[in-house]
Formats: structure tokens, sequence, C-alpha cells
């Protein structure tokens, strides 16, 4: 009952406006979910009945009370009094299960439409290419994967279906307030427009602020992931103060925005409720003399400043509901932004199919490129050399020269300004991504582990892979006898980005990931650089008999390395100057 005479308090996430690239954001936005609610019939379907019959027990209610007040008080028959307590009291009891049905069946039919809708992006974003991920930062994936969603949950389980009870105890009871007095009814539709004045004169205002307080919160997030993702790199340059003290400034800015939304909020909450209630006053005052002349019934006074109540308050909140699908509106246009995102990477129509077998010819033919942060830094410049299967290639330089860009475009990161890329005698652009990438291992120079367990981790080079085939990999690469030392062996968790272990162990686990895929063409970014001399040895050792009878480029460095290599390719500024 007290959501009928009270304006709801929204929470944080409630008030949260999505940035948007315009403030004229529309509703309208928020029909792009349909396809995702109509998935649910059923769901649908009982969260409409359910909301229905909840919004008519409401007006049941103010005959109820009609029915108690003049009968129930002026009969001196104690069974008419306990009757019409009973019918008031039933009424209640069914808007009481219809109101537990309307919250289970909308909550079910939103968390479906969010989780489905989360599946979707993440699904989408995994499909974008490299230079998407380079240029947006991972604070504002998270923001649309989560905060935006979570936005959009509460409209669709909230907002949207206290709307449509609202319209209906709207409609409703007007009708009714009407059948009970036609002059008090032209005082209540007096009072609604007064209602809704200041909701649009000062509601711009509140989504402004509300915006402002969604950029500096999502810079609080940017902030926090860089410290983090850093956290080392903090600790060696004793820059624990300096963080503290950025992230601090930036918090207090968030305070700051959102405390302005906060007080324009409370400042039109607390309008409308004088409005509201100064309203029902006024009904109450002009209804007292109607009875006191006789004109009504008490139970007919009662019923009709029920009804007013009830108008009034699903008025005032049907408002304030307005903007908080205003404000999943602009959410939304944020999550379609990223599912109307299309891969830079060019996709052929109709990709060729892998050779089998793959002998792993590959060949660079007049190949030029530039990153896409610095498109006028050209880092490979008519760059040509091949390498032939059952051969290693060292790829030598200075850093920066483009040797890492090579391995970037071989597995197709990213697409060449100009040139072609063969494998096999087919462009690269010719096959699928994913089907070209399942025949190249690439074993990084910083490998990057997942927080799971070592198995886990050297199981992602082959998914289907048994465990006697991971432990056989992990012994190839030289990472068995560390892992047999470790208290839970294979099954030990490798903490946040492997932290827990060190460089040369994260090598040796990628490396292990590597063999355990069996790819034709190898690729290793200074694969041993992390390892110590002994390691080194017995990892040569373990590339030795991987290189057999594959394609092998490496970017090398160390003495060894390149003493391991059939042929250099030694790059100077972008160019290739000895083959």
């Amino acid at each position: 009952m007290n959501e009928i005479f009270m304006l709801r308090e929204p929470s944080y996430l409630e008030t949260e406006l999505c940035e948007s690239r315009t403030m004229g954001i529309s509703p309208q936005s928020l029909r792009k979910i349909c396809p995702f609610i109509c998935r649910y019939p059923k769901s649908l379907l009982y969260s409409f009945i359910t909301v229905i019959i909840a919004s008519t027990t409401v007006l049941g209610i103010g005959a109820g009370l009609r029915y108690f007040v003049d009968y129930g008080f002026s009969s001196t028959s104690a069974f008419t009094l306990t009757s019409s307590i009973l019918i008031l009291f039933g009424i209640v009891v069914i808007m009481a299960f219809a109101s537990y049905g309307r919250l289970y069946w909308v909550s079910d039919l939103s968390e479906r439409v969010i989780a489905d809708l989360r599946k979707k992006i993440f699904s989408h974003l995994l499909n974008q290419d490299v230079s998407f991920f380079e240029s947006t930062s991972l604070g504002e994936i998270q923001s649309r994967l989560t905060t935006d969603t979570t936005l959009l949950q509460i409209v669709l389980g909230t907002s949207i279906p206290i709307a449509i009870r609202n319209i209906l105890i709207i409609i409703g009871g007007v009708i009714m307030l009407m059948f009970s007095s036609l002059l008090l009814t032209g005082i209540i539709t007096f009072i609604i427009p007064l209602i809704l004045i200041p909701i649009l004169l000062y509601g711009r205002k509140v989504r402004e602020f509300s915006r402002l307080a969604q950029e500096e919160t999502a810079e609080v997030s940017t902030r926090l992931d860089e410290t983090f993702s850093a956290i080392r790199t903090v600790f060696a340059f004793c820059r624990e103060s300096y963080m503290d003290h950025l992230f601090s400034t930036q918090v207090e800015t968030t305070y700051k925005a959102s405390l302005r939304r906060i007080e324009a909020r409370a400042k039109l909450t607390a309008a409308v409720m004088i409005l509201v209630f100064g309203g029902v006053a006024v009904v109450f005052w002009y209804g007292g003399h109607t009875v006191l002349e006789g004109h009504m019934t008490p139970g007919q006074l009662s019923a009709f400043i029920f009804y007013a109540a009830a108008v009034a308050g699903a008025a005032g909140s049907l408002s304030e509901i307005h903007g908080d699908i205003l404000r999943a509106a602009g959410g939304v246009d944020r999550i379609f932004e990223f599912l109307a995102l299309k891969p830079a990477l060019r996709i052929s129509p109709a990709p060729q199919p892998l050779p089998s077998p793959l002998k792993g010819h590959i060949q660079f033919l007049n190949i030029s490129f530039a990153y896409p942060s610095r498109p006028h830094h050209s880092v490979l410049k008519n760059v040509s050399f091949e390498a032939f299967k059952g051969e290693t290639v060292a790829l030598v330089g200075p850093s920066g020269v483009g040797k890492t860009t090579i391995f970037n475009l071989l597995v197709r990161f990213y697409d060449p300004i100009k040139g072609k890329i063969y494998l096999d005698g087919i462009s690269i652009d010719d096959l699928e991504p994913h089907a070209l990438r399942s025949a190249i291992g690439l074993v990084p120079q910083d490998p990057i582990l997942f927080s799971t367990t070592l198995i886990e981790n050297i199981r992602f080079g082959k998914r289907e892979a048994t465990d006697e085939e991971v432990i056989a990999a992990a012994k190839a690469a030289y990472a068995d006898e560390f892992i047999e030392n470790l208290p839970q062996g294979y099954e030990t968790h490798v903490g946040e980005k492997g932290v827990s272990l060190s460089g040369g162990q994260r090598q040796r686990i990628a490396i292990a990931r590597a063999i355990l895929k069996k790819p034709a063409i190898l690729l290793l970014d200074e694969a041993t650089s992390a390892l110590d001399t002994e390691s080194e040895l017995m990892v040569q050792k373990a590339l030795e008999s991987l290189k057999h009878d594959r394609t092998t480029l490496i970017i090398a460095h160390r003495r060894s390395t390149i003493e391991a290599a059939d042929r250099l390719i030694v790059f100077e500024h972008g160019n290739v100057v000895t083959r």
C-alpha cells in the first residue's frame, strides 16, 4: 500500500545516466530489446496477467473501503461489519498473490533477457579484431557489459511493470472518480498537470547531472583498472602514494558530481511530494464539506480520496519512471553501439579451406603496414621474404623495427596496408581467420596465463586433450619438474595472469601449450628470454623436437637462438636488409 501513496526512492544504479551521443534519447530505443523479450512468451504473458490483476485489485480496495465505511460502520449487525472486513481483506490477499506473481514472472523475464544480452555482447566482442581492444578501454567495455545492462535490468524488472500498473491505475481510477463526483474529479484533473510541470522543467537538469556523474564514475573504473593492471610497476617505482592521490582526486570529483545529481533529484522529489499531498489535502477539505452538506456519503468520500491518492501517486511515479526509461534507453543505445560494430578485419565471403596436408610455406610479398593508432608511422615498408616447411628462420634486428609486427600480420591480428601474405600459395585474406590461427602456434615473449589451474592453462592449446597428453606436453617443455614440486601439482591455481609463477615458468607453460597444439607453423617471440641458462638449454631441446617438420619463425636476440636457426632475416627501420 505504501507504494501507492509515496514516490519510490531510486537506488544508485537507477539514477545512473549512461553517456549518450545526445540528450534527446527516445524511449523508442528500448524497442531494440523486443526481440530478446519475445523469446519468452510464457513469462511475458504471465507478467502481463499478474500486472493487470495487481492493478485491478488496487482499485478494488477503494470499492471495499467504501462498503466498509458506509455499511460496516453504519450497520448495527456484527455480520455486516465482519463481512465488510473480510471482503476488504480478501481483495488485499488477491493483490498480494498477484504482486508475488508479478515480481516472480517479471524478474524471471528481465533476468533471462539480460543474461541473453550479456552473452550476445561478449560473443560479439570476441569477434572483434585486436585494434578494437587497443582503442577501447577495458573500463568502457566493463561499463557497457555490466552497468548498462544492470540499468536495463532494473527498468525491465521494475520500472516498466510499475509504469504499466500505474497507467492502468490512472485509467481505472479516473473512471471511478468520475462515477463518484465530477466536481472533485475536475479538481484532481487540475492537480495532476501541476505534478508534471516540475518534472518537465527540472527533469532535463537532473538528466544532465546524472550523465556527468556517470562519466566521472567511468573514470574511476578506468583509473582502478590501470593501477592494478600495472601494480608491479607501481610497487617497483614506489608510486603507491602518487596513484593513491590520483585515485582519491578522481573519487572526490565523482562524489561532487554525484552530490549535484542527488541534490537535484531530492529537490524534484520534494516538489512532487508537496504537490501530491497538497492536492490530497484540498480534496479532503472540499470533500469534507460535501459530506457535511449531505451530497456524499462518508464511504464515497473515503473511496474518492483513496482513488485520488492512487491516481496522483501513480501519475507522480509515472513521471519519475519516465526518467528511468530515458536513462535505460541511453544504456541500450550504448549497448547496441557495441553490437553494431563491424570488425575492421576483412573476412572473405567465401573463404577457402586450408590445404591438407598443410606444408607451411609462408610468403610475404611487398608488405607495408602502420598501426591504426599511428597511421602516419610505417612499421613495415615493402617487406618481402619466404619461409619453407621444416625451416627455422630467425628475425633479427633492434627493437621497434617490425619483427613482432610480422607475427601480428601472419596471425591476422591486423591486415597489411599494402601487399599480400601467402600460406601454401593461398592469400591469407581468403582464409577464415579461425582456420588460419588453428594452424599457428604462438609463444609470446610475455605470455599471459588465465586465472585457473596449470593443467587448464596448458589444455588451452587443445581443449579436447587428455590429461596424459597435457602432461606429455609439459614434460616436453621441461615444465613438469617444477609443476610436480608444487603442493597441488597440475591442479595448482596460477593466480591473476599467472602472477604466482616466475617469468620462466610462465614461458614454459606457454611452450607446453604450443607443443600440445601441434601447429604446422610455430612463432616464437623470444620464447626463452626469461629462462636461465640451464632451463634455456632444456627448452631449446624441446623446441628442436617441436620444430621438426614444421615452419618456425623466431624473433631472436640471444646468440644461442640465432645459431639454432637455419636462416636469418635482418630488419632495419622497417625494411629487410638481409635474407
